[in-house]
């Protein structure tokens, strides 16, 4: 009988999961609608020693809209919502103060080349391999800490197959 409640449980367990290896949800009620806030694929670009910044990158979604307010984690002093524009040939980058927009039922993916996570005065390299928890800050919804592996960014599958140029 005890293996069997046990067994139960941890089906249970296993069922509130989220179904994407990664995935943190937090739900919430506002103004009588329930609220689902789903981030996957965290990951932070590995620093290189003596760096004071570094960059992380994640999916969002939320089910009835919100917005990313603000990040925290214990690597950085400091952390922030970025965006990267390009004027003129020149990147240029700038907080968002305001926030991140997360329209309903729309996932918004910081990337890099765009909104991203700026972590500021880093305390220590970030290193491949490690994991980086980054406390997510939102208008509505309560906050929720995910888990980033460090790692190099993906290949781009678009530049493996753009024909090559001739000089």
């Amino acid at each position: 009988m005890r293996i069997l409640i046990a067994a139960l449980a941890l089906l249970g367990l296993a069922a509130c999961q989220p179904a994407e290896p990664g995935a943190s949800k937090t739900t919430v009620d506002t103004d009588g609608t329930r609220n689902v806030i789903t981030a996957t694929a965290a990951w932070c670009r590995p620093s290189p020693n003596g760096a004071q910044t570094g960059a992380c990158y994640l999916t969002l979604k939320s089910s009835t809209g919100d917005r990313l307010t603000g990040v925290a984690t214990p690597v950085s002093t400091a952390a922030q919502i970025h965006t990267m524009t390009m004027e003129d040939g020149i990147m240029r980058m700038g907080e968002m103060a305001g926030g991140l927009p997360l329209p309903a039922d729309k996932a918004v993916t910081l990337a890099p080349g765009g909104e991203h996570l700026m972590l500021v005065g880093l305390t220590a390299p970030l290193v491949a391999g490690q994991t980086v928890p980054l406390t997510l800050g939102f208008e509505k919804s309560p906050a929720m800490t995910v888990q980033a592996e460090v790692r190099q960014p993906e290949p781009d599958p678009a530049a493996a197959t753009a024909p090559a140029k001739k000089h």
